[in-house]
């Protein structure tokens, strides 16, 4: 399963009433990077597919949800669980260390 793209509309439905833990990716096309560590998660995707959910929400197209959650540099990572936020990392980081982050945080 693929990573999936989020919008201000859609984040409460996919993201905050998920019955899995999601993933949310808050990147930028135009972020050097949200592009290096694009294609580790969406391998993680389908590495623990059943298991988390990773989504991606633009942060230029989708301005609400990003202010909301006060974010401040991108790539910024946020582990959703029940609705809540449960834990959150700023910064690119390879494969290795976003899978463990995401096991530890599920």
């Amino acid at each position: 399963m693929a990573t999936q793209a989020v919008t201000d509309d859609t984040f409460d439905t996919e993201v905050k009433q998920s019955d899995i833990p999601v993933v949310v990716d808050f990147w930028a096309e135009w972020c050097g990077p949200c592009k290096q560590i694009g294609p580790a998660l969406e391998e993680l995707s389908d590495e623990m597919e059943g298991r988390v959910k990773i989504v991606k929400v633009n942060v230029d197209e989708n301005m609400k949800t990003a202010q909301e959650l006060h974010i401040r540099g991108i790539p910024a990572l946020f582990m959703f669980k029940n609705g809540q936020v449960v834990s959150n990392k700023t910064g690119a980081a390879p494969k290795a260390a976003l899978q463990s982050w995401i096991e530890d945080s599920i």
